[in-house]
């Protein structure tokens, strides 16, 4: 702890005092959005978790399809199959406030047919399965993506917000505890100091009277 270097005034401690009190009821206030960000962050942490553990296993399937159905027929028959896709996706990505923190919003409308861009004799079932698995998993990729960018700000403050209540917690409010303490040492001290020249005053002036 160190105290601030002030004057040991009754202004100065009264300034010191209302300092003390704001900086407590900001503790509060941080410690509680803390707490409240961290139960935040860990429920999507949760959600991210099962998200990914969900996309990366239909990924899997759907990459495992699409690779037997360019071994089947060949890659150059499968690149003219998909060459000309049959929908338009359309991203827009916009902002939410999480405690606030501006974290994205992703918002995707499809345009277009469901119908797969090609003849189905020209290729093998493989692909049109991975096809309508990969387009299902549009939207979870999009959703997850946001849910990781979110969960990586929601992080950073996390932790400037814990640097923030602990230089309140561990600094400021004991220096300032410790400076009131200074100040009202100080000025008993003056106090009694006065009260001594007082008395020594009187001595001398009743001593001159006798």
């Amino acid at each position: 702890m160190a105290r601030l270097n002030v004057n040991p005034t009754r202004m100065e401690l009264r300034r010191v005092k209302d300092r003390l009190q704001t900086a407590v009821k900001g503790h509060k206030l941080l410690k509680d959005k803390s707490d409240e960000m961290i139960r935040q962050f860990m429920l999507l942490i949760r959600e991210n978790k099962r998200m990914r553990e969900e996309v990366e296993s239909e990924l899997k399937i759907a990459l495992r399809s699409f690779m037997l159905a360019r071994a089947s027929v060949g890659e150059e028959l499968v690149e003219q199959a998909v060459c000309m896709p049959s929908t338009r996706l359309d991203v827009s990505c916009g902002t939410k406030s999480v405690m606030g923190v501006d974290v994205p919003d992703i918002k995707m409308n499809i345009h277009g047919s469901d119908s797969l861009p090609y003849a189905f004799p020209s290729v093998t079932a493989e692909l049109d399965l991975s096809i309508a698995r990969i387009s299902r998993l549009t939207e979870k990729l999009l959703r997850l993506a946001e849910i990781e960018k979110t969960c990586n700000m929601l992080a950073n403050e996390v932790v400037k917000n814990r640097r923030r209540v602990n230089a309140l917690e561990y600094v400021m409010i004991p220096d300032c505890q410790e400076t009131i303490k200074y100040i009202m040492m100080k000025l008993d001290e003056n106090e009694r100091s006065t009260q001594i020249r007082l008395m020594k005053v009187k001595s001398l002036i009743e001593n001159s009277n006798v």
